[in-house]
């Protein structure tokens, strides 16, 4: 079925009236999307959906997590790692704490790949890692830390090109076993991160839109990657704001490689490479 403007809108007034979210600043266009996604599986009109909004708190959290589910993986995007590990992250290393904030953590991979790249610098034990993501399912498999093999298998390339390959100096590379982080069992088909890394961050259901920091600290970096795409021009501003008010001075925010900050809050950070620093 088609959506209308006037469906988007009563589907958005329906969550915001008759449950704790506000979707109305997120951006139509995917919105739109994922909502024809929810009727179609849902085998639903709109108006019996509306209905089950207003009257059943259980399905309201089955669409959130249908809403924002989101993918993501082991060392997505390499050349951002390597400015995290080659430029960023150096930056933090006579800290006595190092404060990371991963906004939007989804399944997991993101954190699991920033302690990897912590622990291979000698950071990781002064690290206190905080990830945060409106789905309370993904914040369950990111503690579990155990992912499909085949899925991930293409991404082990990325572990190599971050973890042992160094993109400045072709003669210098590290031989770290994958055993080190994490287990591979391929007739199971999974991918089982090692405890050490499972236990260390602290992890917290949080909206973006509604809520302010609720992890009571300062960052010296915050990863929100893939997420203010899908946010409009006034709800990012928020976003930024929030993460500008809970950055040290000269700390980094990195955004997706397809994400960037317009506006008044442009002149508040300053950009180098991956990293945007707080002004």
């Amino acid at each position: 079925m088609t959506v209308t403007d006037q469906d988007f809108q009563l589907f958005i007034y329906a969550l915001k009236t008759s449950s704790k979210y506000d979707f109305s600043e997120y951006s139509e266009k995917s919105l739109k999307r994922r909502l024809t996604k929810i009727l179609a599986d849902n085998k639903m009109t709109l108006n019996i959906l509306i209905s089950k909004i207003k009257n059943d708190q259980e399905f309201v959290e089955k669409i959130i997590k249908e809403i924002t589910v989101n993918t993501t993986e082991l060392f997505r995007d390499p050349q951002v790692w390597h400015a995290l590990r080659y430029a960023i992250l150096p930056k933090l290393k006579n800290n006595s704490v190092i404060n990371i904030w991963h906004a939007g953590c989804s399944t997991g991979q993101e954190v699991y790949s920033m302690m990897i790249v912590l622990n291979e610098m000698g950071l990781l034990e002064k690290t206190k890692l905080y990830a945060t993501d409106l789905n309370e399912d993904v914040i369950a498999q990111a503690q579990k830390g155990e992912y499909k093999y085949r899925f991930n298998i293409g991404y082990l390339d990325n572990f190599d090109k971050v973890i042992k390959e160094n993109p400045y100096n072709y003669e210098e590379y590290y031989d770290v076993p994958y055993e080190k982080y994490f287990t591979i069992d391929k007739p199971s088909d999974t991918i089982q991160m090692c405890n050490m890394l499972r236990e260390k961050p602290i992890y917290k259901k949080h909206d973006l839109v509604k809520e302010g920091n609720t992890l009571y600290v300062k960052f010296d970096l915050i990863l929100c990657r893939n997420v203010i795409i899908y946010f409009n021009y006034n709800l990012q501003s928020k976003v930024f704001d929030l993460f500008h008010r809970n950055l040290y001075d000269n700390g980094a925010l990195v955004l997706g490689m397809h994400e960037t900050i317009l506006g008044s809050y442009s002149v508040k950070f300053q950009k180098k490479g991956h990293a945007y620093y707080k002004s």
